[in-house]
């Protein structure tokens, strides 16, 4: 049995998960890493929105699993690749909830990417 803390996003603490609606391009070293128009938006709480990526959209020959977790009680475990070609700025640089909880389910088989850690993530 789990000692992780499982929440539930309520008016405390909303999560929403809907379309992006945009063309969505990620770029390091000059390289296609993803490209979408099928990425999610998840606004969590106060947090800045974060834009998901369908795996099936991401280049995952470009990306490398990392050893690096976390845990977020509202969304469950999270696991981390890194991007060679970026060199050290890109370590860690995607994460992804493997098998997230059910309230955030539309996540399931999709990564997102630090802003800081890649060239560029564009919306047209």
């Amino acid at each position: 049995m789990s000692d992780k803390p499982v929440k539930i996003p309520g008016a405390d603490h909303p999560i929403t998960i809907t379309p992006n609606g945009h063309h969505v391009t990620v770029t390091v070293a000059g390289r296609v890493i993803a490209e979408t128009h099928r990425a999610l938006n998840l606004k969590e709480a106060s947090y800045p929105p974060v834009i998901y990526i369908p795996r099936a959209d991401t280049d995952m020959s470009q990306l490398a699993a990392s050893d690096h977790t976390t845990y977020c009680p509202y969304k469950g475990d999270c696991s981390y690749f890194s991007i060679p070609a970026g060199g050290d700025k890109a370590v860690n640089a995607v994460w992804s909830y493997e098998d997230p909880y059910p309230s955030v389910s539309d996540i399931a088989g999709y990564l997102a990417f630090y802003p800081d850690r890649i060239d560029a993530l564009v919306e047209r």
